[in-house]
């Protein structure tokens, strides 16, 4: 498939979903609907391990709904907030690739993700600043960064619309990893490739035991828990694991 607002790339395992609709990288129809069609090709590409998500033109990763696009707000609200959910429940582990302003619908996409690595620009503001226009956010943003930073500190951030730099969201868990602006495509490089080499089914039962606990309660939490154990039992995975083990050196898995 050809893409407009989005360039979609490959290097071994890692895919990467770069969002390149200037200025700001903001979600109109056309966008949100590209970005649906290659979340459902690198979900569907048994080859993929782990997606990256990431801004094109360093000034924005992304700065939420496209307000030019008004007319078609309801189904863009509607397919993001189905797809950021998509991607927080996502079978292959998703890193959001912080490199500029990440704000309002782009912050609720960045904590979908599994990971975020932000670049340490005192510059760069991550916030959700919806009520600053008189709305809210509506694509998983209170729901989600609770889970991160607290409740109180989410209210704050929210009623307030109050915005914090890398540094800050570093501190207050809202990112996993901060790093050098110099090194940021490297650090990014270097934190896929390692979880492209970790046990592809073994990374996914985790994360659907995760997802299921999170979603649906303990005791479904529990149960994807024990049939992910119970596949993983027969998987030529587990038995290169446990022979580089033995032999004291890094496993190789292949994903079966």
């Amino acid at each position: 498939m050809e893409y407009r607002n989005l360039i979609v790339s490959r290097k071994g395992h890692v895919a990467r979903i770069t969002l390149n609709h200037p200025p700001a990288n903001t979600w109109d129809l056309a966008t949100v609907l590209e970005f649906e069609a290659a979340v459902s090709a690198v979900e569907s590409d048994a080859d993929i391990r782990v997606v990256v998500i990431s801004g094109a033109g360093g000034r924005c990763f992304s700065a939420g709904f496209d307000v030019k696009d008004a007319r078609n707000a309801a189904q863009i609200g509607e397919t993001a907030r189905g797809l950021w959910t998509r991607l927080d429940r996502f079978p292959k582990p998703v890193i959001a690739a912080i490199n500029g302003h990440a704000m309002g619908g782009g912050l609720e996409l960045a904590i979908a993700c599994h990971f975020r690595l932000a670049a340490d620009r005192a510059e760069i503001k991550l916030g959700l600043t919806e009520l600053n226009i008189g709305i809210m956010p509506a694509w998983g943003g209170t729901q989600r960064l609770p889970r991160l930073v607290g409740d109180a500190r989410a209210l704050r951030m929210i009623l307030f619309s109050t915005t914090v730099a890398p540094a800050e969201a570093f501190e207050i868990g809202l990112v996993d990893f901060l790093c050098q602006p110099e090194e940021f495509e490297d650090r990014i490089d270097e934190l896929a490739q390692r979880l492209a080499e970790r046990p592809p089914i073994a990374v996914r039962c985790t994360l659907e035991a995760l997802s299921a606990g999170r979603y649906e309660g303990l005791e479904q939490g529990l149960l994807a828990e024990a049939r992910g154990s119970a596949l993983l039992r027969d998987t030529e995975d587990r038995q290169e694991g446990f022979r580089a083990f033995l032999e004291k050196r890094r496993p190789r898995f292949v994903g079966r």
